[in-house]
């Protein structure tokens, strides 16, 4: 136990240590040259719900997302479904499936999926700009397996492997990234929470296909070559996420949280968030919070934000046990808004089964 603890420590350490000051030194002015930007859109209605301000103690399936080593939380299975509308009026849908199962005493593996509906997109050529060609329906798809280890009653660590998958009609790329995230609990009553978590390291990505090929003369005459164009790799968003949060024991059914996160981005600006959560019995849970970044109070958003997602966030579970015994499994329901300036926000609805 006590070596494994050692390797994990050191492995994380490790990947923090090498990737970390990549992840700080991120440069506003390439925010273009980023791929792979749906790997920072949290699809889980419960922790968005105010802003990502709880990664510090996400617990079940919403951490495969927050900090991978909250599925330590997990007791026996956790079954999480969710369904985004993605910026309201884009016609834009994201579906997501989560399962996480403990596996040993100390050990929880996770599985979840996340793939968005982004319809029909017309075909058009140089020669049918206009299009009349038909249509085509782009892909975009996130698979994640993920494993987390508590090492103690206040540590938890683990990672998590993404397997991303983008494509259009006739061209497609595929690539993988890592997660690796620590969690730590202190404080008399185990109310004070710390976590940090290091997003998206891995390899560029790179499209092929059929699409990168043309037919063109390039010699005098009748003959025809097939030339394939060349294209650039792109990098990943990396992300490095550290949060905090202090539990606050009102009375015996009562608990109010404030949370923070400090969000550094590898190719945008860096973003705070400060939140609050209400729970009565656990059974209803309220949230706010709000996401702030450089430039967000001077009045001209879409010129000062280079962050979609920021502003104000809100949301509620309502969770409840499906029978009178006792630890029997729960029920949840959770809802999310958050604000944007483009479009009417994006709202998340979601169900949870937790046994």
């Amino acid at each position: 136990m006590k070596k494994s603890f050692q390797y994990m420590v050191l492995s994380l350490a490790l990947l923090f240590g090498v990737s970390a000051p990549q992840a700080f030194a991120g440069n506003e002015d390439r925010s273009g040259q980023a791929g792979a930007a749906e790997l920072l859109i949290n699809p889980w209605a419960a922790s968005s719900g105010w802003g990502n301000a709880g990664m510090s103690f996400v617990r079940g399936v919403e951490s495969i997302y927050g900090n991978v080593a909250g599925l330590h939380g997990v007791k026996t299975l956790d079954v999480n479904f969710s369904h985004t509308d993605w910026l309201k009026g884009s016609t834009i849908r994201i579906s997501s499936f989560g399962l996480a199962a403990r596996v040993g005493e100390s050990s929880v593996l996770g599985l979840s999926l996340m793939s968005f509906n982004l319809g029909q997109v017309p075909e058009t050529t140089t020669e049918s700009p206009d299009g009349g060609l038909g249509t085509y329906k782009p892909n975009l798809m996130n698979i994640n397996l993920a494993f987390a280890k508590t090492f103690s009653n206040s540590i938890s660590g683990g990672f998590n492997l993404k397997i991303i998958s983008e494509s259009i009609a006739n061209m497609s790329a595929v690539g993988v990234a890592l997660d690796a995230g620590i969690q730590y609990v202190t404080g008399p009553f185990d109310n004070i929470h710390f976590g940090i978590t290091l997003k998206n390291i891995g390899p560029t990505l790179k499209f092929s296909g059929d699409g990168l090929s043309i037919k063109a003369f390039l010699t005098e005459g009748v003959i025809q070559h097939t030339v394939n164009q060349r294209v650039d790799q792109f990098e990943l968003p990396t992300q490095l996420s550290i949060a905090a949060a202090y539990d606050w024991h009102l009375a015996e059914s009562s608990r109010l949280t404030v949370a923070g996160n400090f969000i550094s981005n590898s190719f945008t600006k860096d973003q705070y968030v400060l939140g609050l959560e209400y729970g009565w019995r656990e059974y209803l849970l309220v949230r706010v919070g709000y996401t702030y970044e450089s430039g967000l109070w001077k009045g001209q958003w879409d010129q000062a934000c280079m962050n979609l997602n920021a502003g104000l966030n809100a949301g509620c579970s309502v969770q409840i046990p499906i029978s009178k015994k006792e630890n029997a499994p729960q029920f949840a329901v959770d809802y999310s808004f958050r604000q944007t300036y483009h479009y009417s926000g994006t709202h998340c609805i979601g169900a949870r089964l937790i046994f």
